[in-house]
């Protein structure tokens, strides 16, 4: 009987034993803000030639022959083949209730990297030149985009770090070793955020028609720390 009791005991001191090692470790669970501002020095143009009538082959004709003079002008401004890119093309059938006629609508739309943001100007100029009727909006980036980022998830760590020892300061401890980081961003890391000016697309003179402003580049991280 006093066996049994005995490996009773020594069952209950185990299990209490073994239950007080895979208790978690004391940590505090912090969010971390880095930005990275810049000035861009890149921009890329959405631009798109439509037109629309009844018949189809005319119409891929005259798109086909304004693009011609797009892609001759761009070469000619030294934009490398690389920067320039078709988006899309598509031939849309329409139909008038009033007159009770089908008409056509082709789009072709191009995507143009500028990385002198000084021929600007003059390439805006031009592509109106060559035909285009449409522009479909400008996006600005920096050349430093990757090295920006790097950046911004070390400032975000940095800071989870120093909100963590604000937090434990209070309490008399202090932070240990990281045990887990997860970034906030779904797909694209750390995502640039842009403050600028609107494009003035029907200046005709020489004037500057943008104003570039500046860029963040911005991530947020969870960071999970031991407390000591």
């Amino acid at each position: 009987m006093k066996t049994l009791q005995t490996l009773l005991i020594l069952a209950i001191i185990t299990t209490t034993a073994m239950a007080q090692n895979t208790l978690p470790p004391n940590t505090i669970d912090v969010t971390g803000e880095g930005i990275v501002r810049v000035v861009p020095d890149e921009v890329t143009i959405n631009i798109r030639v439509e037109n629309t009538g009844e018949n189809t082959k005319t119409l891929k004709e005259q798109n086909d022959a304004t693009i011609s003079e797009v892609l001759k002008f761009l070469k000619k401004m030294d934009i490398a083949d690389k920067d320039v890119r078709t988006e899309y093309m598509n031939l849309n059938k329409n139909y008038d209730h009033n007159s009770k006629t089908y008409t056509f609508a082709a789009n072709q739309s191009l995507s143009v990297k500028l990385r002198d943001l000084k021929k600007y100007e003059a390439v805006m100029k031009g592509l109106i030149d060559t035909g285009i009727n449409r522009i479909d909006g400008v996006s600005f980036s920096s050349s430093k985009e990757e090295s920006l980022k790097s950046e911004a998830r070390k400032k975000a760590v940095e800071n989870a770090k120093m909100k963590a020892q604000e937090y434990v300061s209070v309490l008399n401890q202090t932070v240990g070793k990281a045990v887990s980081i997860s970034e906030f961003n779904n797909a694209g890391g750390p995502q640039p955020m842009y403050k600028m000016a609107m494009m003035d697309s029907s200046s005709g003179g020489g004037g500057q028609t943008i104003a570039l402003g500046e860029m963040e580049i911005k991530t947020t991280v969870n960071v999970s720390f031991l407390l000591n």
